[in-house]
């Protein structure tokens, strides 16, 4: 009988240290870390500079004074379509500043040097022409090279572009054409009330070119001297985007990074790089800071009807796309974390971290593109707390 109860407490007191010892590994062993997972994911990805951005018109013109007058009260408003040629206001030419010989000899000075600027803007045109007609020349040709697989596509497009903006600069030489031969009929024009000085007549202000008015500096009847501007004429088909860009970012914003305009109060549309122009200047940020930034420019992609509302000094967000992977394998940006001389991530294997070392080929704002290391499918932790480590278990944490 004492041998039995010897055994049955010897059993008890086993049973209460194997008790003890398991409460204790229990106790003091780590516990699974809560951690939150993302799935790596194949898709396009875009890495893209971002900055604020005005519209303004490619080319303003300033329709001004001949000479001193009394300018008639303007009926054109901002907004009022004109053509080249129309008339835009009537200046009554003052008398007493007219007569006299100072002024015929400056309205004959004036009338030599619009008669110079059509010539010049005549060869302007004609030298255009030549390069339009040598660019035309060239795509042929290259068009037959390429037809026999003697050049690549990309020296194809170079030469459409090249003819495009061949065509583009005979457009802007016809039109500074245009306007040298308005400006010489005023310059003309200025010399009739001189000639006339016993029975002055008004004198017809034209437009150079088509466009719309944009502002209106003196709307009333006035006595305005020579040079004085009338009104603002623009084409509003004719737009870009001047973006002020630090100039770290500046140097990857080459000409034609393809460029997305956001923000405006309609849908995005897209847009070019077209010139990166060369001197930067100094500017106070908000917070008082020193910054070096430069003037890029960015024509609109879209045409016209897609952008309607859009009009000059409109302000704009801009995101000129520095680079653009089509099924690129991405992981969510706070999964990534410096490890050595790279990067790496923890997946997630099971119900353990797994460390994964991982090749990074660029990242924007939400991701990060891998080329090395993952694969579509796989979870990975993010924001991984500081106190995981290769191999520690995890729990999920289900939003």
């Amino acid at each position: 009988m004492n041998v039995l109860k010897l055994k049955k407490t010897t059993w008890l007191w086993i049973a209460a240290g194997v008790a003890v010892v398991a409460a204790l590994v229990w106790a003091f062993s780590p516990r699974p870390v809560d951690v939150e997972t993302a799935t790596v994911k194949q898709g396009h990805f875009e890495q893209s500079i971002e900055e604020d951005g005005r519209t303004r018109l490619k080319d303003r013109y300033t329709v001004s004074a001949p000479v001193a007058a009394r300018v008639a009260r303007m009926v054109l408003h901002e907004g009022d379509s004109v053509a080249a040629g129309d008339v835009v206001a009537v200046l009554t030419p003052l008398m007493s500043s007219m007569v006299d010989e100072r002024s015929v000899h400056e309205a004959t000075a004036r009338l030599k040097a619009a008669a110079a600027g059509v010539e010049r803007a005549s060869a302007r045109v004609a030298r255009a022409r030549i390069s339009l007609q040598e660019a035309q020349l060239e795509k042929e040709r290259t068009e037959k090279l390429a037809g026999e697989g003697f050049l690549s596509a990309s020296k194809l497009d170079a030469v459409r572009l090249a003819q495009s903006g061949a065509r583009r600069e005979l457009e802007v030489a016809q039109a500074e054409r245009e306007m040298a031969v308005q400006e010489k009929a005023q310059a003309a024009a200025a010399l009739q009330p001189a000639a006339a000085s016993s029975n002055a007549r008004p004198l017809s202000v034209r437009s150079p070119v088509s466009g719309v008015v944009l502002r209106v500096p003196q709307p009333s009847e006035a006595t305005i001297a020579a040079g004085a501007a009338l009104l603002d004429v623009g084409d509003p088909q004719q737009m870009e985007v001047i973006s002020e860009l630090l100039t770290t970012d500046a140097v990857q914003a080459t000409a034609g990074r393809r460029v997305v305009i956001e923000r405006w109060g309609g849908p995005p549309v897209e847009g070019v790089v077209r010139r990166v122009e060369p001197a930067a200047f100094t500017k106070v940020s908000a917070l008082g800071i020193e910054e070096q930034r430069v003037n890029v420019l960015i024509d609109v992609s879209n045409p016209p009807q897609a952008w309607r509302s859009m009009g000059d000094g409109f302000r704009v967000s801009v995101r000129i796309v520095t680079a653009s992977v089509e099924a690129a394998v991405l992981a969510p940006l706070g999964a990534l974390f410096p490890h050595g001389k790279g990067m790496a991530v923890y997946r997630l294997d099971g119900r353990y971290a797994r460390l994964q070392a991982v090749e990074l080929g660029a990242r924007n704002n939400n991701e990060a593109w891998l080329r090395s290391g993952l694969s579509e499918g796989q979870a990975v932790i993010v924001y991984p707390p500081a106190t995981l480590r290769d191999g520690s278990r995890v729990q999920v944490r289900h939003p």
